[in-house]
C-alpha cells in the first residue's frame, strides 16, 4: 500500500505507444523512450494515457505497457498508468495497475456518456475507492466537476491530484483558492506550454508535456524561464517553437497525438509516423513544417544529445 500522497509536480512525462508498421506494439521503442524522458529529467511518468492512445489498447496490451514502464523507470520516479471509460473496465485497470506496481493512475472520462455532478461523484468514488493507489482526476470533455463535488471527494485520502484539461479559468481560480494545497494541480491542456503562464500564479505547479518527448530540453528551459521570471527566454521559445507547433497542432483532429510521434521520429528516436484509428498520422505537408520548426529549435538551443533534422 502506498505511504506517500505526494501528487506528481515538475514536468511529466506521457509517452506516446509506438507500433510497428504491422500495428502490433514495439515494446522496445516504448522502453527506450521511457529511458529517455527519465534521461532528460522528467518528473513523473504517465503511461497509456491520452497521448499512449488509452482507448486504442485492449487490457493485455494495457497491462503490458503499464508492465514495461513499471520495470523501465525501476522507482526512479512515480508511474502512473491511464483509466476511464467503461467503469468496470477503469476499475480493472486500477487493479491491474496496483498488481504491477504503479504508483496510481490517472482518471481519464466515461466514455461518451453526459452526467450530473452526482453521478461524476459516483463514477470517480468506484474507481478510486477499488484501490489504495493515488490517482489523478483529469477534467475534460463530459468529465468536468464543479467545487462541491470535488470538496466530497478529496475527503478520500487516495486523491492526490486534479488535471485540467478544459482551461475554464473562473473554475480553475475557484477549485485552486478554495481546495487549496490539498490537492495537486496539473495543467493538463493540449500543448500545455502555450497556458502555463496563465496557471503558474493559481498553484498550477505540474504540466504534462507533449513536445517533452522530442525536444525535452526546450520543454525545460522554458519551464525554467517561467519560474525564474525569465520573459525574455519565454518570450522567445514562445515566438519560434512553442506557438509555431501549436499551429500546426491544430491543422487535424488527432495531431495531439500523431504530431507527437511525427516529432520523435524526426530527431531520430525509435517512433514511427503510425497511429491507430481514428487518429490519423500526420500528413507529409504538415510533418515537413514539424521538421523545419524543429531544425530551428536545435539550432537556437542545442541538446545535449546529437540530433540529426
Amino acid at each position: 500500500m502506498p505511504t506517500d500522497r505526494t501528487p506528481p509536480t515538475g514536468i511529466s512525462g506521457f509517452p506516446v505507444t509506438p507500433y510497428f508498421e504491422s500495428g502490433a506494439i514495439d515494446e522496445q521503442a516504448l522502453q527506450e523512450n521511457i529511458e529517455f524522458l527519465l534521461g532528460e529529467g522528467l518528473e513523473s511518468i504517465f503511461v497509456a494515457c491520452g497521448a499512449g492512445e488509452i482507448t486504442n489498447l485492449n487490457t493485455k496490451e494495457f497491462e503490458r505497457a503499464a508492465q514495461l514502464a513499471v520495470s523501465t523507470v525501476n522507482g526512479r520516479v512515480p508511474v502512473y498508468t491511464g483509466v476511464g471509460g467503461n467503469l468496470l473496465d477503469a476499475v480493472e485497470k486500477a487493479e491491474i495497475s496496483k498488481q504491477l506496481g504503479a504508483d496510481g493512475y490517472l482518471v481519464l472520462p466515461p466514455y461518451l456518456v453526459e452526467s450530473e455532478q452526482e453521478g461524476l461523484y459516483e463514477y470517480y468514488k468506484a474507481i478510486v475507492t477499488s484501490t489504495d493507489l493515488n490517482a489523478v482526476l483529469y477534467q475534460r470533455a463530459n468529465a468536468v466537476v464543479k467545487l462541491h463535488t470535488l470538496q466530497k471527494l478529496v475527503d478520500f485520502p487516495q486523491v492526490v491530484g486534479l488535471k485540467d484539461g478544459v482551461g475554464d479559468m473562473e473554475l480553475n481560480v475557484e477549485l485552486t483558492q478554495e481546495i487549496g494545497d490539498r490537492l495537486g494541480w496539473l495543467n493538463g491542456m493540449p500543448m500545455a506550454e502555450v497556458t502555463m503562464p496563465a496557471y503558474l500564479p493559481l498553484g498550477y505547479n505540474c504540466y504534462s508535456s507533449a513536445i517533452s518527448n522530442y525536444i525535452p530540453h526546450i520543454s525545460r528551459r522554458f519551464y525554467d524561464a517561467l519560474l525564474e521570471k525569465d520573459e525574455a527566454t519565454v518570450n522567445d521559445i514562445y515566438h519560434n517553437i512553442i506557438l509555431p507547433i501549436n499551429r500546426v497542432r491544430r491543422k487535424r483532429k488527432g495531431y495531439a497525438v500523431s504530431l507527437i510521434k511525427a516529432g520523435m521520429e524526426i530527431v531520430g528516436l525509435p517512433v514511427r509516423n503510425t497511429v491507430r484509428p481514428p487518429v490519423v498520422p500526420v500528413e507529409e505537408e504538415h510533418y515537413e513544417e514539424l521538421r523545419e520548426i524543429l531544425k530551428t529549435a536545435h539550432e537556437k538551443y542545442p541538446s545535449s544529445r546529437k540530433v540529426s533534422i
